[in-house]
């Protein structure tokens, strides 16, 4: 049966019944938010250096604010800030991504007010005109935009969520579930020291028609990927997955400072 006439057929049968996204428990808070900045590179897969970036976070009465950008080589800035509170279990505030330059197809800018569920998002079409979808969402509380990283850094893989709640950046902004699941841990070094990270996969699934609809037309969303220290102090590893809608799979790693080679002491 051809692609499109199936995916009428569904698309019919489950007008008749519905499909619905059910909301979840945000994740408890074991592990308090501090002071951080972190160093970034963002490469391909195959190892090419694409960007540079950095993890600015600071907490102030209950709330962190987290700040993670990249700069391109060719100009491109990714830029995502999320506001969250960490009171007893995380909870979104707010979060503001902005994609502009020639690396990203669609330039965009999407804000997410989580406590009154306005999502707005700037975008340009096809033909370079400005456009703003402005919706009204219903919000769960454990909506993740932002904050993914924090949350796998507060649970362990006997406590990890089902799934978590998401809203995709495009043009018209979607709620979508996040399907979480432990691959189990996997072995790495520092300076030749041998640690293990555990390894969480992220699956988007859509919900509605769409949802059941897009893996028959061959769109199902990639898969994220993190790994996370594990430990009295868990920590971010690295990351692979698209940074944008319909992108490719990049990978994120921790990077540290390279210094000028030292000069020759001066001759008494």
């Amino acid at each position: 049966m051809d692609r499109r006439v199936m995916a009428g057929a569904l698309m019919a049968g489950l007008l008749l019944c519905g499909f619905t996204l059910s909301p979840a428990e945000p994740v408890a808070v074991r592990y308090a938010e501090g002071l951080v900045h972190g160093f970034l590179a963002l490469r391909t897969l195959d190892g090419t250096l694409l960007a540079n970036g950095d993890l600015i976070q600071a907490a102030h009465g209950g709330r962190v604010t987290s700040q993670l950008t990249f700069h391109f080589k060719d100009g491109s800035v990714s830029d995502e800030t999320a506001i969250f509170t960490e009171s007893g279990k995380l909870r979104l505030v707010t979060d503001r991504v902005t994609q502009k330059g020639p690396t990203f197809p669609r330039p965009l800018d999407m804000t997410i007010d989580a406590q009154t569920g306005r999502v707005t998002v700037r975008y340009k079409d096809d033909d370079g005109k400005e456009k703003v979808e402005d919706k009204q969402l219903e919000l769960p509380p454990d909506v993740a935009n932002g904050m993914m990283i924090v949350l796998l850094k507060n649970v362990t893989p006997k406590t990890l969520p089902s799934s978590v709640s998401y809203v995709a950046a495009t043009p018209k902004p979607q709620l979508v579930k996040l399907i979480v699941t432990a691959a189990g841990l996997e072995p790495f070094s520092i300076v030749g020291s041998g640690r293990q990270a555990e390894h969480y996969v992220i699956k988007a699934e859509i919900g509605g028609l769409a949802g059941v609809v897009a893996p028959i037309l061959g769109k199902e969303p990639p898969l994220n990927h993190i790994w996370i220290l594990q430990g009295p102090a868990p920590a971010f590893v690295k990351s692979e997955g698209p940074l944008y809608m319909g992108g490719p799979s990049w990978r994120i790693e921790l990077t540290s400072p390279v210094w000028p080679a030292a000069r020759p002491a001066a001759k008494q």
